[in-house]
C-alpha cells in the first residue's frame, strides 16, 4: 500500500532573480550584466552632472620622472604586482656607478627615464585642461579628464586633474592580473567593467577629444576603434583624436566626426 505523505518541510522564500548570484553570474544572466554596465554608469554620470569628457590613452608602464630615476620597476604585465626577473630589471644608479649593471639593464633604466617625460606631459596637459574647464559657466561638468583608471599614462592624466582640483574619471577593467585603480580618480567616478565593449562605449559616448600617448596594443586598439567610428560616420557629434605635441604639451592636429548614436 502506498504510504501517506507526511507534512512537507518548511520552504524558504526563493531569492529574487536579480539577487540570485547563481543566475546573475551564469550565461543566462549575461544580458542583465551587460545592461547593468550601461545603466549604472549612466546613473552615476547623471548624478555627478558629467556632460562630456577628454579621454587620455597611453602606456601603463610609464612612471613619473622621480620614480623612473630612482626605482623604476619593469613589470611583466601592465598593472601587475609581479616583477620581471632580476636580470631584466632596469639598472639602479648604484649599479651603473659600480659597473655591475648589464647592458640590457642600463638601456632599460635609460629608457625608463626617457619615457617618463610622457607621464609628466600627460600630467601637465590634464591639469591645464581641468583648470580651463573650471572657468566654464554652467551647472554641469565639462571636459572631465578620463582614463582607463590604471597606472602609467592613465595615472598621470587622473593625477593632473586631481592636482588641479577637478573631478576625474577612471574606467577600469577587471583583468586576470588584477589591475588596481590609481589613487587619483574621484571616488564617485571610479568604475570597473567586466566587458571591454561596454567600457569602450563609455570612453566614446561622452568624449569630446581623445589624446593618445605612446602605448601598446590596448592604446592602439582604442585609437583605431575611434578612428573606425569616425571613418564610418557612426558618430553623431564632433570629436578630436590625436597625439599631444611635445611643445608645451599642447593638443594636436585632429580628426573630427560625431558622437556615437545610441
Amino acid at each position: 500500500m502506498p504510504q501517506k505523505p507526511g507534512n512537507p518541510p518548511h520552504l524558504h522564500r526563493a531569492p529574487l532573480s536579480y539577487q540570485n548570484p547563481a543566475f546573475i553570474n551564469s550565461p543566462d544572466g549575461r544580458l542583465v550584466r551587460i545592461i547593468s554596465e550601461y545603466s549604472e554608469p549612466l546613473a552615476r554620470f547623471r548624478r555627478e552632472r558629467i556632460q562630456d569628457t577628454i579621454v587620455f590613452f597611453g602606456s601603463a608602464r610609464f612612471r613619473n620622472h622621480e620614480d623612473a630615476s630612482q626605482e623604476l620597476e619593469l613589470l611583466d604585465k601592465p598593472g601587475s604586482a609581479t616583477p620581471a626577473p632580476d636580470e631584466e630589471q632596469p639598472a639602479t644608479d648604484e649599479e651603473i656607478a659600480q659597473g655591475t649593471a648589464t647592458d640590457l639593464q642600463r638601456r632599460r633604466a635609460e629608457a625608463g627615464v626617457e619615457m617618463a617625460r610622457y607621464y609628466e606631459d600627460a600630467r601637465q596637459l590634464a591639469s591645464m585642461v581641468t583648470k580651463w574647464s573650471q572657468t566654464l559657466k554652467g551647472r554641469r561638468h565639462r571636459f572631465v579628464v578620463t582614463s582607463g583608471g590604471g597606472p602609467g599614462i592613465m595615472e598621470a592624466a587622473n593625477r593632473g586633474a586631481y592636482e588641479a582640483g577637478g573631478k576625474t574619471i577612471g574606467l577600469n577593467i577587471r583583468l586576470p592580473f588584477e589591475q588596481a585603480p590609481n589613487p587619483y580618480i574621484t571616488p564617485s567616478l571610479n568604475f570597473e567593467f567586466h566587458y571591454f565593449f561596454m567600457r569602450k562605449y563609455w570612453f566614446a559616448y561622452l568624449a569630446k577629444a581623445l589624446v593618445v600617448f605612446p602605448g601598446g596594443f590596448g592604446t592602439l586598439d582604442e585609437m583605431f576603434e575611434l578612428l573606425t567610428l569616425v571613418q564610418t560616420e557612426k558618430l553623431a557629434k564632433k570629436i578630436s583624436i590625436g597625439p599631444p605635441t611635445h611643445q608645451g604639451s599642447g593638443c594636436c592636429s585632429s580628426t573630427t566626426s560625431r558622437k556615437p548614436r545610441c
